[in-house]
């Protein structure tokens, strides 16, 4: 620990804070670069460091640990070579081996003294536990990596670039479906984690997937911020709203984004270099030999590159596409620029027919058909999709603020039909019959109720105080004219309208309010950035530019040797201006003095530390 320490007491701000940044660990509780060196030779720290080496820093680390031993912990470049090599190492290894024992200092595993290379005690016992169970012996390691059998290509890549594009459209349609569902009716969380069965079905069913595919569509969604969570219901988000007026490819894209943003670096890398003609099952081999250490981190990154990849159009089959590489390379707009060109092309024209249904003849512009949802139920979705328009779906669009004369001014600019009897007579009679059923808050001395409902139509009243469809929100009639419910206004209203009553809110004052249901969740600002990472370097990092700061420093180095039982060499003052070595065991720091044993004397000696010019870890051999 103690080389550690000073290693890290070394190191330029810069160079620490990026060898930290490759590390995990408690920032909380570290005062100084001792309790930082402690931390990271701790096992939790050095397995997620181990889990991360490819398999040449796995063998340039397991080469020292090989060679060196509990009264030897030192070696040298040229001697991890060497061992490499006897151990079957390719010629490329082992020429790469002075680079690889850089980066394994650079992520402080192991400490680099010109060619001297010291192998922290941790560091080997943790490997020790590790070899065997699961990281491969020395040997192992070193030996070059099995051939990768590249067959001939007989894929027809235009086949799969096409089957591509129709799942990475399925996929933007699908979540589309999703979001504009959970605007309308809000998804609830059970408590054990999951959708409900019944909105998990409904969802399915507007998605058009099979239920098992669920889970991963919204997970996605979910990713991308497309949807939040409110208390238990997930609705919208603002960011998902925005999405949805979004084109296709640019929606793809920023699914892709995500996807992508979620890979570790070092997958990505590995990934984007290989072969054209590697199939998942060849990708989750060969990143399993070069990650032998890999784990959870490792498995969870595939299942993420593997299964995600096909939804979004990456691969096909588990043959990789173009796309798929681009994505990996980071070229994410090239990806959709390829994958877009085989996407249905948008629409801005329908066909109006007399049965009341509106024929979109391919996908409906987004703008033209989040407005044509406002008064028109979706009844079929594909390339070509059906939308309805009925009393109700028309009751809804007037609720929000649409017009008689709003909605046929729309229909007529988008239809190339124009405008069927049916439809307008519809709308027209819709908007005369809307707000004949009127929602208010009840007043406050017809508490408990929080809800009145009113109309001028007597046997339109007593209807509703017995239809069993609006028996949840239990209106209780109180007058020829008046209905009160204990619920809120905004859910009175809703079920009415869902009902299929002409329903309108209206304030106290009997003016018409507009509703949407559509409520969107707003997404979280960001919050404020924090750099733990900073704040540890201003706490450990301390100028050693005045004798207190040395003295400091030299404490902590015996306080830390006494508790860890280590052997120093000790450099002593002595009168006339000379020094002496002496070989200590420091056994405790005290009183501004060090008492120590001294190994080849045996005896005890205490020494001030304003004495001591230099302690150094004792040869390894002593």
């Amino acid at each position: 620990m103690l080389e550690l320490a000073a290693r890290l007491r070394a190191l330029p701000r810069p160079d620490l804070a990026a060898a930290l940044q490759t590390r995990e660990f408690d920032t909380t509780g570290i005062r100084d670069l001792f309790d930082l060196a402690e931390v990271l030779l701790a096992p939790d720290s050095l397995d997620h460091a181990i889990s991360r080496l490819d398999r040449p820093r796995l063998a340039t680390l397991a080469a020292p640990a090989e060679l060196t031993t509990a009264d030897h912990s030192d070696t040298t470049v040229d001697a991890i070579a060497v061992e490499l090599g006897r151990l079957g190492a390719s010629a490329d290894l082992t020429a790469a081996v002075p680079e690889l024992v850089g980066r394994l200092a650079e992520i402080l595993l192991l400490v680099l003294d010109g060619e001297r290379v010291h192998l922290p005690g941790a560091v080997s016992s943790r490997l020790a536990v590790r070899i065997g169970r699961d990281v491969p012996d020395a040997a192992e390691l070193a030996a070059p990596a099995p051939p990768v059998l590249v067959g001939v290509d007989e894929v027809d890549r235009t086949i799969l670039d096409r089957r591509a594009s129709e799942t990475a459209y399925a996929t933007v349609a699908a979540t589309a479906e999703l979001l504009a569902a959970l605007g309308v009716q809000p998804a609830r969380e059970l408590a054990k984690g999951g959708l409900t069965l019944p909105d998990s079905k409904r969802l399915a069913e507007v998605c058009g997937i099979d239920l098992e595919a669920l889970p991963r569509l919204f997970h996605r969604a979910d990713e991308a911020g497309l949807v939040l969570r409110d208390g238990a219901y997930w609705l919208e988000s603002d960011v998902g709203a925005a999405w949805t007026q979004c084109n296709a490819a640019d929606r793809w894209q920023r699914l892709a984004e995500q996807w992508l943003s979620r890979i570790p670096p070092m997958l990505r890398e590995l990934v984007a270099r290989r072969s054209e003609t590697l199939s998942s099952t060849d990708l989750r081999d060969d990143v399993r030999w070069l990650y032998p250490a890999g784990g959870r981190w490792l498995d969870d990154g595939l299942d993420r590159l593997v299964d995600d990849a096909e939804a979004l159009g990456l691969a096909v089959a588990g043959e990789p596409v173009e796309s798929g590489r681009l994505v990996l390379a980071g070229e994410v707009e090239r990806a959709a620029a390829i994958l877009s060109a085989h996407f249905p092309a948008e629409v801005s024209r329908v066909y109006l027919q007399h049965d009341l249904t509106v024929v979109a003849p391919g996908p409906l512009e987004p703008a033209l058909d989040a407005r044509l949802r406002g008064f028109a139920e979706v009844e079929a979705r594909d390339l070509a999709s059906t939308y309805r328009v009925s009393a109700a779906s028309v009751n809804r669009g007037l609720a929000a603020g649409e017009s008689a004369e709003t909605i046929l001014e729309f229909l007529l600019e988008i239809s190339l039909t124009g405008i069927p009897q049916p439809v307008a007579y519809l709308v027209e009679e819709a908007s005369k019959r809307f707000g004949s059923v009127r929602v208010a808050s009840a007043d406050d001395a017809e508490f408990p109720a929080r809800t009145v409902v009113r109309s001028d139509d007597e046997q339109l009243v007593r209807t509703l105080a017995v239809d069993q469809a609006l028996s949840a929100i239990g209106l209780r009639q109180v007058g020829p004219h008046r209905l009160l419910s204990r619920f809120a206004p905004d859910v009175v209203f809703w079920a009415l309208s869902d009902a299929r009553y002409p329903a309108a809110a209206e304030d106290r004052e009997g003016a018409i309010l507009r509703l949407r249901r559509h409520h969107l969740a707003q997404s979280p600002p960001a919050p404020p950035a924090t750099d733990p990472l900073g704040a540890l370097l201003d706490r450990v990092l301390v100028v050693a530019d005045d004798d207190a700061t040395e003295v400091a420093w030299l404490a902590r180095q015996l306080e830390a040797a006494a508790r860890a039982k280590e052997t120093l060499t000790v450099t002593v003052r002595m009168p006339g201006g000379t020094t002496a070595d002496y070989l200590l065991a420091p056994a405790s720091v005290a009183n501004g003095r060090l008492r120590a044993r001294d190994r080849k004397a045996d005896i005890e000696r205490t020494l001030p530390l304003s004495a001591i010019a230099a302690v150094v870890p004792a040869p390894s051999n002593v």
